[in-house]
């Protein structure tokens, strides 16, 4: 699986390899990179709940959030169902789009 979920001494975190995911073309599409930094807009976006939970620490070639383990499994769940769909992105992208939120890509 692309999303992988780590415990290392305690610290919890997710992360998502960038780049070759279902979902890319659409990123691309829209004028976006689709790289770390998109994904963790994406994130702080559509799912302002988990975000404000977690710290990120995103790269150009990874998405890496921090958090508890409860708000990470729910974010792998999210996740899971966007980055396999091109149409979940492009109507995550537009709500986004329209109301001002800028992508850091």
């Amino acid at each position: 699986m692309t999303i992988n979920l780590h415990d290392f001494d305690g610290e919890h975190s997710l992360t998502l390899n960038a780049g070759g995911l279902a979902a890319d073309v659409a990123v691309a599409a829209a004028g976006h990179e689709p790289n770390g930094y998109f994904w963790e807009g994406l994130v702080q976006f559509a799912w302002p709940d988990i975000a404000e939970e977690l710290d990120f620490d995103s790269e150009g070639g990874m998405f890496c959030a921090v958090g508890n383990p409860s708000d990470l499994t729910r974010l792998k769940a999210a996740l899971e169902a966007v980055i396999t769909s091109s149409e979940a992105v492009r109507d995550i992208i537009a709500r986004a789009e329209s109301s001002g939120f800028e992508f850091d890509d």
